[in-house]
């Protein structure tokens, strides 16, 4: 029997929130006065997670699906109970609520026909394992569906399974992998009430006075970080890059700001970010410099990618999560100190940009030229994989790729380091304390996650004048980052040249 009744004011990703951090429970329900920023990127995840589980639905078509909008918690679990007792054999979004509990079932399962079959839960994730925090996530459900008098005669984790590569349509089966955790559900459904009873507690009282710790970031990123860590000065032991050390123990000893450690309990590069940062002091080494330059050669080809990954594999041959270049751009030096020439590429909306992006490629970089990126590794990954797709352009793109160098190796051995960095070698950090004219300020499209948010609207987009638009941040954005790289070359012949 499907229970409606009992305490309001909880739900699965409430409980899960307050599993996490009581004080994120605490604020989901009484939001403070502070203005958090926007979430574009947790946005997106959302829209991946919706379409996942809708393909998910195919593994047990022909169900009935109970919708989440137009309709109140209690119709929606008055719906599902005349589902249930309508013999319908699978219902998508089945809703219960127990003692103010409410869940949504991704996929509930009658396991025998008749209308006295026990049900089986798959809960469907867009991740490519079960994690610890899906366990949690099943059993909240499990705890629920059972004391609204279901007999629940398994439970599932479906998710993404990576290895999968497409070939014509997706087929679903190959797509999702299921895992039985019904074990792990009945597990933890020992202290589920306690700890239920206390989150309520928590929801009644005070906002909850919860020291930032580990948890801010685990098993996901809180949404009250701005918040919670506002006390958090600039130049603290967070910012620190590496490992180490325990940042927390600092932190929780009262070690915060970077006056307050002990240099000699750092590795050599938080000792010189520390240094450098206090005596806004730089470093130069110059023959660090000379070497780098040496391995460099004229023409040069500034490179850079950017790309998309979706769940769901878009086109033939494309694997869950595997990175499709859909833009570049190039410029192209003949000598040092020579006025590059810029060329670009960006896909046209629902194309399959990589044989045309491969081809065009390949005639603007010469086979002989230097090929320079920052953080090769990305870079070769990506002509790599584009070799491996088309074996008839595979002997030029590896030649490519035998010729790709990296901008980022003086910088992350700090042969040239400026305090500005504060610790960085990301050309985002670079760029400012090099170049102080060339910002990433104020651009429509300002990083990687941005590009990639921008390349799904982009394809969404029906409207020519606002595709234009977009399509002129994407270009503006991948341009700079090899102008960027120009600009910092330059900067590192300049100091070689004037030994200084």
């Amino acid at each position: 029997m499907v229970n409606s009744s009992g305490n309001a004011g909880l739900s699965k990703s409430l409980i899960l929130k307050g599993m996490q951090c009581p004080k994120a429970l605490y604020l989901a329900k009484n939001p403070p006065a502070f203005e958090l920023p926007l979430q574009p990127d947790l946005e997106e995840k959302f829209r991946f997670g919706n379409e996942v589980g809708l393909l998910a639905q195919q593994l047990f078509p022909g169900g009935t699906e109970v919708p989440f909008h137009g309709l109140s918690v209690s119709q929606q679990v008055e719906q599902t109970r005349q589902l249930m007792d309508a013999g319908v054999q699978v219902i998508y979004e089945a809703s219960f609520a127990f003692d103010g509990i409410f869940v949504k079932v991704d996929i509930l399962v009658r396991e025998a026909k008749g209308g006295n079959g026990a049900w089986q839960i798959h809960e469907v994730k867009m991740g490519t394992a079960t994690k610890e925090v899906n366990l949690d996530d099943v059993a909240i459900q499990y705890y629920v569906l059972s004391n609204c008098g279901l007999a629940i005669s398994s439970a599932y984790l479906v998710h993404i399974n990576n290895q999968y590569v497409r070939h014509g349509e997706i087929d679903v089966q190959q797509l999702f992998a299921s895992d039985d955790v019904t074990a792990e559900a009945l597990e933890r459904q020992i202290g589920l009430l306690e700890l239920i009873a206390g989150q309520r507690q928590t929801l009644g009282g005070n906002e909850p006075q919860v020291e930032i710790g580990p948890h801010c970031k685990a098993p996901y990123e809180c949404d009250y970080i701005p918040y919670c860590w506002q006390h958090i000065p600039k130049n603290s032991v967070f910012d620190l890059k590496g490992r180490g050390i325990n940042k927390f123990d600092y932190y929780n000893r009262g070690l915060i700001k970077f006056e307050d450690l002990s240099l000699d309990q750092l590795n050599a590069a938080q000792r010189g970010q520390v240094e450098a940062t206090l005596n806004q002091q730089d470093t130069i080494n110059l023959d660090g410099i000379k070497a780098f330059l040496d391995t460099l050669w004229y023409p040069i080809c500034h490179l850079d990618f950017e790309t998309f990954d979706t769940p769901i594999p878009p086109f033939d041959g494309n694997r869950p999560y595997q990175k499709i270049p859909f833009q570049y751009s190039l410029h192209i030096q003949q000598s040092a100190g020579a006025e590059p020439v810029h060329t670009e590429y960006l896909v046209e909306p629902g194309h399959d940009p990589r044989r045309e992006l491969a081809e065009r490629l390949l005639a603007e970089i010469p086979e002989d030229a230097c090929v320079l990126t920052y953080n090769q590794t990305f870079e070769k990954g990506v002509l790599r994989n584009l070799a491996e797709l088309f074996p008839d352009l595979a002997a030029a793109l590896l030649a490519r790729v035998e010729n790709v160098r990296d901008l980022m190796v003086p910088f992350r051995k700090r042969d040239l380091y400026r305090w500005q960095m504060r610790g960085s070698y990301s050309i985002k950090a670079v760029l400012p304390a090099l170049v102080p004219d060339l910002s990433y300020d104020g651009m429509d499209v300002a990083d990687g996650m941005a590009a990639m948010r921008a390349y799904h609207e982009m394809c969404a987009l029906v409207d020519p004048v606002a595709l234009a638009e977009l399509r002129r941040g994407l270009l503006e954005y991948c341009r700079l980052d090899t102008l960027a790289m120009v600009r910092i070359l330059g900067e590192l012949e300049r100091l070689e040249v004037s030994g200084s």
